[in-house]
């Protein structure tokens, strides 16, 4: 409420002519705009609201206790009436109720239409409360008081009735929705314009996946007319919003537009599993597979020296498999893959596997065998092989069987010797049979001369008979079976 102040008049003296004029001119007052919901008040010296007012100010309430004095300076204390007029959107309007106090007269119109009529001159306080129900949007509420003779007081309020049973009205949905995104901090903020409603709560905010429906529990409530969103996922999908409006009786309102975000991804795929090998050829080199992971792009090969070091990235694929074709041969090596997806996200890496590029080159072939016959049996001779990873040799021993017109030696093995031995006493009781003789290198990879190409060095002597042949015996090459 503001205090009414003095009106003024100013004299001006002109001489013109010899003559005194004098002229008296009403003070020059600008219009006045009260911005809603303020009310303008306006006073006049008169109970019919009649001619100028003799002052118009804002105010914030109808709540006046004049008592028996004028309400403002210049006005009389009987016999003037004060007007207030408010102008203001309702929203989406719903049921009010009306107080009203006065001494002496009260009138109070909803858009020029009266709602509330006591018009007589009382000596005491009257009272009375309408409800009526005003439409959604811009309304007009005008209340006119007048004091005949007396004391003067009046009281006026439009307050909305907010009980369930009673107000059925849903707020308007909010206007002006809208949403940014922040991709370095993963943020949302959705915002839109404050509701106009007398009996708004608060406003609900929603989220869901695309494709999917909204919850029955928002994600926030709030009475601000923004929300920051902090819970996003980071995982690259993108999310609708909606914000609904809901009044003091429950009503909720309908729900804006959506509003999309699609967040930033920084969440990596699970990591891979299931890792093994699937063949370590020398030719080919050490092959890998694992399961493929859902959402990876690729997968990157890491690769260290088995039982330490570090490991260093081998390689990249877009396939649940890769072949590492640069692992030394005979050397182990500890392996572990991660998955790739498309924003680039790493997972954590699987489990360790070692493997093996396996050795399949045989040793050269044994030379310089040599099959010298002696009393009990044969002593056999060869040159060193000259294999780095010779394992053992193996000594074959057998019969030369002949069909006329082709001889094969049918052996078998005899003995094994550790790679440092070039030489075997063969024991046999002399019977002054054929013998034949062939030596096998055998590497740390097991692979074999004769099981890779079925051909060996044989060489064939004569077991010393009785009495003792001369010579050291025929040497010769032929087949072995």
């Amino acid at each position: 409420m503001n205090p009414a102040r003095r009106a003024t008049a100013t004299a001006v003296v002109l001489a013109a002519a010899g003559a005194l004029l004098s002229a008296v001119a009403p003070a020059a007052s600008a219009a006045v705009n009260c911005a809603s919901p303020t009310y303008q008040r306006q006073f006049f010296a008169n109970t019919t609201f009649s001619g100028t007012p003799k002052k118009t100010d804002c105010d914030a309430a109808v709540a006046e206790k004049w008592g028996t004095g004028a309400p403002a300076t210049g006005l009389p204390k009987d016999n003037f009436g004060v007007r207030w007029t408010v102008t203001r959107d309702f929203g989406s309007g719903g049921p009010f109720a009306l107080p009203v106090t006065a001494q002496d007269g009260i009138r109070v119109y909803l858009d020029g239409t009266r709602k509330v009529d006591l018009w007589k001159n009382v000596s005491t306080t009257q009272k009375k409360t309408v409800n009526v129900t005003i439409p959604a949007g811009k309304h007009t509420l005008r209340v006119d008081f007048v004091n005949w003779t007396g004391a003067a007081d009046v009281s006026f309020a439009y307050t909305p009735r907010t009980t369930p049973d009673v107000d059925k009205v849903k707020p308007l949905v909010p206007a002006g929705p809208s949403v940014s995104y922040d991709p370095a901090t993963g943020r949302a903020r959705v915002s839109w314009a404050k509701n106009k409603e007398m009996d708004l709560a608060g406003y609900r905010v929603y989220r869901r996946p695309s494709g999917s429906p909204f919850k029955a529990v928002p994600l926030a409530t709030t009475t601000a007319t923004s929300h920051t969103d902090t819970t996003l996922p980071v995982t690259g999908e993108t999310f609708l919003y909606e914000v609904r409006a809901y009044d003091k009786a429950g009503n909720e309102s309908a729900g804006t537009a959506d509003m999309s975000v699609t967040t930033a991804d920084r969440t990596a795929p699970g990591a891979p599993s299931g890792l093994e090998i699937t063949d370590a050829s020398e030719e080919n080199g050490l092959g890998l597979r694992w399961s493929p992971v859902p959402g990876a792009a690729s997968y990157r090969v890491y690769r260290a020296p088995d039982g330490n070091g570090a490991y260093t990235r081998l390689g990249g694929t877009a396939e649940p498999s890769y072949r590492d074709a640069t692992a030394a041969v005979g050397t182990a090596y500890s392996y572990r893959v991660t998955a790739v997806d498309a924003a680039g996200n790493e997972s954590a890496r699987s489990a360790a596997l070692t493997g093996t590029r396996r050795d399949d080159t045989p040793p050269p072939p044994v030379t310089g065998l040599k099959a010298t016959p002696a009393d009990d049996g044969f002593e056999l001779t060869w040159d060193e092989n000259p294999a780095p990873d010779l394992l053992r040799y193996s000594v074959y021993a057998g019969r030369v069987l002949s069909d006329g017109e082709e001889s094969v030696c049918s052996a078998s093995e005899t003995a094994w010797l550790k790679p440092d031995t070039t030489s075997y006493h063969y024991t046999t009781v002399p019977d002054g049979e054929q013998r034949c003789f062939f030596v096998d290198a055998v590497d740390s990879s097991w692979n074999s001369r004769y099981k890779s190409t079925g051909e060996a060095d044989v060489v064939v002597a004569t077991e010393l008979g009785t009495p003792a042949e001369p010579g050291t015996g025929d040497e010769a090459t032929g087949p072995a079976s």
